[in-house]
């Protein structure tokens, strides 16, 4: 397991637009020489052009309608959240005169260009996204309204448009786009529509190829040939991903599948053991302020060129290099050592959202950082560029470090492993992403789901970054395909070997598991909170004649090509079980089952170690150690059961740490070898999170979170961290000390500013107990009093 360090960072070098707002009614002109009075325009008059667009804002991302020429940094938090702010325009002192009969002197110019944030809003399915100003779906028509200083002339008036985007923005490179309105919209290409004519008021529709480059534009609008000073009007779009689009190559055709893996902003992530299986809920915020641009920010730290962001492939292989600071300044800095006293702990974080702010503010990697942390934020980011993605846990999942697609287990002849050999592991859970996307780099048949892995483990092409891989791939063997894929293959399908290494540095095989990784892989079920099992995407039925093929195949590929053979089958078999409900600070009871499979009596010599784990594999500290021997009648199953007292691990746990437990023998008349492995977790209580079922937006809440320290000792330095996408900000409570059996009470307010069903998330943390959480859903409604 590599553990990422922290890098010297440095400021960002993303561009930082500020947006300003067109005012909610039409600006007046300015007077030029001899002109003595301002006329009225018709179309702000009842049943005008200002009606039919429904001039009015839903909330105050739709009302940043314009961007003035001269700002040049986005400010989000300009202007009350629900009011527009009003800009002037400006003006030359040569702009032409409009008279009380509305004729003016020529040419014409763009007074200001007005976002319909509500209709485009529904439309491209970004209503949600506060603060950035107009974000659209590529693929897809945007309608902007145009104000200018005079009536348009259709037949003799022509209307110029350039769409810019990067540093550098060149026509052949795709980053510069230069139009005129025709007739109608073309398809699959840029293209402008003069929609609607009304007096000094047009709207102008815009399309945009399905694959042109994500990310923000600058529009200028104005006459072709600018002279006399007139210059264009500036506003600037954010351009995204569009599952919607059929010719998208991140088209998702299910509806409901779209909602949850590109609109659901909070989710549920899974861990623990195949066994033992818990979920967190967590807030993905995708359209919280300021995440759209931590995005941005994020992709343009990276150092990709504008170019290759139309390209879902090398945006999502980016995010995965990105969302790691291991060697780059990445947004999150890994941490597994057990001391984050210089930032959060990672079982302390509920969402996303306060992550991807502090990063894009700073440009410093954000501490810390552990895989389900990791694939969340690659969730966010993702799902808030339009690549429909999903945070997706494998539980036993295996970390080859030699590319053999096999995990080594290697023990002394006193049947004590050795550390130093033992550089694969086994993961009690690990956390990665699932996206979703065409591969036309790739045969046939591997489009679809493709998984990529933000935890920094092994270096892909020189970096930190895993995926794409094919699902379909893996799920075959085909572990010759980019990217990465031999990495996640070992990762859900290898088998576990276990060794006798002798002192002569012989060794002698003792067991091979076939079935032991990759098992219950688990993701959020589409429109529930419910888990839903993908394994059979990623694999084939275990022991089935498919699943032998892809392993055989796969191993073929392997660093250990000609070693794959099949060990003998066993006359005894062992597996050890513990009570999947057993709770931390009690005993535990650990049963080993042993099962003789010959016609005659055997005899077996066992010895069991138990260690402290790290979910990632790793071992620390051994509690208890213990042989015995067994006498087995033929064909008959026996148990033994040895406790594990809690004064024995209590002191040795700390945070994710489970407990590991290797039987390993041998049978006294046929020297037959035994060897198997269990990994288990003990259990803490979830947080309580009590509030309102039901309320409306602006109206004050209350919520109630409890908890009762399970634990015989005090808990010290106890907080609670509370948020929850559209109802609350993150806030941090710093509780103090909690004694042996005493209940925690604590109470919060907060005031929902989005309607819909939402979710307020909590987390407990503490020294001594991690992976506290809890969460409500409240359903949020319009407000009854115009709040």
């Amino acid at each position: 397991m590599n553990h990422p360090g922290h890098p010297n960072a440095t400021s960002g070098l993303g561009r930082h637009p500020t947006a300003s707002l067109s005012p909610s009614t039409e600006p007046q002109s300015t007077p030029g020489a001899g002109q003595t009075g301002q006329a009225q325009d018709p179309a702000t008059k009842t049943g005008g052009l200002a009606a039919h667009c429904r001039w009015f804002f839903c909330c105050h991302c739709c009302a940043r309608a314009s961007y003035s020429p001269e700002e040049t940094e986005l400010d989000d938090k300009k202007g009350p959240q629900n009011e527009p702010v009003t800009v002037p325009h400006a003006t030359t002192p040569n702009e032409p005169a409009i008279g009380d009969s509305g004729d003016s002197i020529d040419p014409f110019s763009v007074l200001s260009v007005e976002f319909l944030g509500v209709d485009n809003g529904a439309a491209h399915h970004t209503n949600e996204y506060e603060g950035p100003g107009l974000v659209v779906r590529r693929g897809q028509p945007f309608d902007l309204r145009i104000l200018l200083n005079r009536p348009f002339d259709l037949d003799k008036d022509v209307l110029s448009i350039q769409l810019t985007t990067g540093e550098y923005p060149q026509v052949n490179k795709g980053t510069e786009v230069l139009l005129h309105p025709s007739s109608s919209l073309p398809a699959r290409e840029w293209g402008a529509y003069v929609k609607e004519v009304n007096h000094r008021h047009l709207i102008l529709s815009l399309s945009s190829p399905p694959d042109c480059i994500v990310g923000r534009y600058k529009i200028d609008i104005g006459p072709e040939t600018e002279v006399c000073g007139y210059r264009s009007s500036t506003t600037h779009v954010y351009v995204l991903f569009n599952p919607w689009c059929c010719d998208d190559a991140v088209y998702l055709e299910d509806e409901e599948e779209k909602k949850e893996y590109v609109l659901n902003e909070t989710g549920l992530i899974y861990y623990g053991t195949q066994h033992q299986i818990g979920s967190r809920g967590w807030n993905f915020g995708q359209f919280e302020e300021g995440v759209l641009r931590a995005c941005f920010d994020l992709l343009d730290r990276s150092g990709m060129p504008v170019t290759g962001r139309h390209n879902p492939v090398s945006v999502s292989r980016v995010v995965s290099a990105m969302v790691n600071c291991q060697d780059d300044r990445g947004v999150l800095e890994g941490n597994w050592s057990g001391d984050y006293i210089l930032g959060t702990p990672p079982t302390a974080w509920n969402g996303s959202v306060a992550i991807l702010r502090q990063y894009s503010k700073t440009g410093i990697p954000v501490r810390y950082g552990q895989c389900w942390v990791f694939s969340a934020v690659v969730t966010t980011v993702m799902r808030c560029l339009g690549i429909p993605c999903r945070s997706v846990t494998n539980f036993a999942s295996a970390h080859d470090t030699d590319t053999s697609l096999t995990v080594d287990v290697y023990f002394d002849e006193d049947e004590k492993p050795i550390a130093r050999l033992n550089g694969d592991s086994v993961w009690n859970f690990h956390v990665w992403n699932d996206c979703w996307m065409k591969r036309p780099d790739l045969p046939e048949g591997c489009g679809g789901w493709q998984a990529i892995d933000a935890t920094p483990q092994e270096t892909s092409a020189g970096s930190f970054q895993c995926g794409p891989a094919s699902i379909n791939a893996i799920k075959d063997g085909m572990v010759f395909l980019p990217y990465d894929t031999p990495f996640v293959f070992a990762e859900v399908n290898s088998d576990r070997i276990f060794w006798l290494r002798k002192t002569t540095g012989e060794t002698e095989r003792l067991n091979t598991e076939r079935h032991a990784i990759g098992h219950n892989i688990s993701t959020k079920a589409v429109g529930l909170n419910q888990r839903q099992d993908v394994t059979q995407l990623y694999k084939h039925s275990e022991g089935s004649q498919d699943e032998r093929i892809a392993v055989e195949l796969a191993c073929k590929h392997g660093s250990r090509a000609d070693f794959f053979t099949a060990s003998n089958p066993s006359e005894v078999t062992v597996h050890v079980k513990t009570d999947e409900r057993a709770v931390m600070g009690n005993d535990v009871i650990m049963s080993v089952v042993l099962q003789n499979l010959a016609e005659s009596s055997r005899q077996v010599c066992l010895t069991l170690q138990v260690q402290v784990m790290y979910y990632t594999g790793v071992c620390s500290t051994m509690c208890k150690r213990e042989k015995f021997k067994v006498n087995l009648d033929p064909k008959k199953e026996h148990t033994v059961d040895l406790q594990l007292n809690r004064s024995e691990y209590l002191d040795l746990l700390k945070e994710q740490c489970g407990l590991l437990c290797y039987v390993t023998g041998r049978v006294v008349e046929t020297k037959q070898p035994i060897a198997c492995h269990h990994s288990f977790r003990l259990c803490v209580p979830r947080l309580h999170i009590s509030c309102t079922r039901s309320t409306e937006v602006g109206k004050e809440v209350e919520a109630v979170i409890e908890f009762t320290n399970p634990l015989p000792r005090t808990l010290q330095a106890v907080e609670l961290r509370i948020e929850g996408p559209g109802l609350h900000s993150e806030r941090l409570a710093k509780i103090g000390n909690v004694g042996p059996g005493e209940k925690l009470q604590w109470r919060e307010t907060f005031k929902p500013v989005r309607p819909g069903l939402r979710k307020l998330i909590g987390s407990l943390s503490c020294t001594q107990l991690t992976q506290v959480h809890g969460e409500a859903e409240v359903e949020v409604i319009e407000s009854t009093n115009g709040v």
